[in-house]
C-alpha cells in the first residue's frame, strides 16, 4: 500500500479549519486574482490606453496635427 505524501492541497484543507475569516477572505481574493489574471490585465491595458488616448486628445495641439486651418486668401482654402 502506498503512503500519501503530505502534499500543499491536503495541507491547505486541514489548515483552513483553524484559519481566521480575514485570513480565509484574503487567501479567497488571491485565488481569485490568480484565476482571472488574464482577463484583469486586458482590463487594466484598455482602462490605461484610454487614459493615455484621452489625455492626448484633450491638449490644443492635437486639433493643430490633423487639421490645416484654411488660409483665406488662398484660391483653394482647403488644399
Amino acid at each position: 500500500m502506498r503512503q500519501r505524501r503530505g502534499g500543499a492541497q491536503g495541507e491547505s484543507v486541514n489548515r483552513a479549519h483553524g484559519e481566521s475569516g480575514l485570513t480565509k477572505a484574503v487567501n479567497s481574493v488571491f485565488s481569485f486574482v490568480r484565476l482571472a489574471e488574464f482577463e484583469i490585465l486586458f482590463v487594466l491595458f484598455f482602462i490605461v490606453a484610454f487614459l493615455i488616448f484621452k489625455d492626448l486628445t484633450s491638449r490644443p495641439e492635437y486639433n493643430d496635427l490633423f487639421v490645416k486651418k484654411p488660409d483665406k486668401d488662398g484660391l483653394w482654402p482647403f488644399l
